[in-house]
């Protein structure tokens, strides 16, 4: 009965963030510099017959709240609007570009977690040896290296050296598309392996050092044991807190990248539409950025006990 109330009040705050969130997203339009209708007049000076008739096409003579509520009932049916610029509805323009960014962002987690799961734990079990100072050191040069930056590096190396992986564009069907976005999820990932690689490290270094280990080990169990059991185990945590943090991050650094690669993804739409003031489209990916990561975060925080009974307890306690 706890573990539901739990569970229920983790939704209620999910849904109360995202109603938070739409009237951020909403209304933010209205303190930014830009209108819409200078857009789509493209510069021309037309009588105040035709404003009115493109305002009322668009919704734009409406008061806010209304517009509010128009766009936030529309949204909840799968209908973001339309888009100024491409002249189609949202949902249609993004659609378009969804599978480039999921792609991109799956393949640098899957990154992410090995990476950084595998250096972070190496260097635990190697606290204070020359191997545990060399990934330090390592994680911290791959840390000080921004997107823009390793992505030159890799397109520089990889596709025009070597020629082992193209450098420009999202390729054709599934297996092409999936060799086309090797390189600029490396050039994603390399940022956040550093910090799945340091937490993973310090969680463990900690654990290590518990006194259930020490009793672990001194009944003889397995140090393979002891490590899967005792300490990687308990130490999945703030792992796995970091991992829901890093969602809106690779999101918003995809931008970055595939304006590097040439990948027509949601990143580079985002950039397109901001600087085109294309706000409805604009409204669209920040609000679907920040559902990805309350969203994701919120499932973290519901699975964890189920991982660490200790995260439940500390929850039923408070």
């Amino acid at each position: 009965m706890t573990t539901l109330r739990r569970v229920l009040g983790k939704l209620g705050a999910l849904l109360l963030t995202l109603f938070l969130a739409s009237l951020l997203v909403f209304f933010s339009r209205f303190l930014v510099p830009g209108d819409p209708l200078r857009f789509l007049l493209r510069g021309r000076k037309p009588s105040p017959e035709a404003i009115a008739e493109v305002s009322a096409q668009y919704g734009l003579d409406l008061p806010p709240w209304q517009q509010y509520i128009n766009w936030i009932t529309g949204v909840l049916h799968g209908d973001f609007g339309r888009s100024l610029q491409y002249r189609q509805d949202v949902s249609t323009v993004i659609g378009e570009r969804i599978p480039v960014t999921l792609g991109l962002v799956i393949i640098a987690g899957t990154i992410i977690a090995i990476v950084g799961l595998i250096s972070g734990t190496i260097a635990a079990l190697n606290k204070g040896r020359v191997l545990d100072r060399g990934i330090l050191i390592g994680l911290t040069v791959l840390g000080a290296i921004p997107s823009f930056v390793g992505a030159i590096v890799l397109i520089a190396v990889f596709a025009v050296q070597l020629g082992w992986f193209p450098s420009f564009g999202s390729g054709e069907g599934f297996i092409d598309g999936i060799y086309h976005l090797i390189l600029p999820s490396t050039a994603l990932a390399l940022v956040f392996v550093v910090l799945v690689g340091k937490v993973t490290r310090s969680s463990m270094v900690d654990q290590l050092g518990r006194e259930h280990v020490e009793v672990a080990t001194s009944r003889g169990l397995k140090r393979g044991t002891v490590i899967r059991r005792h300490v990687f185990r308990n130490a999945i945590g703030p792992i796995l807190t970091v991992s829901g943090l890093l969602v809106a991050g690779l999101l918003v650094a995809s931008s970055i990248v595939e304006s590097a690669f040439g990948l027509a993804g949601m990143g580079s739409l985002l950039v397109q539409s901001v600087d085109r003031l294309d706000f409805p489209v604009v409204q669209a990916i920040v609000l679907l950025i920040v559902t990805a990561f309350v969203s994701v975060n919120a499932v973290i925080d519901i699975c964890e006990p189920l991982i660490d009974p200790r995260a439940a307890a500390g929850a039923d306690a408070r």
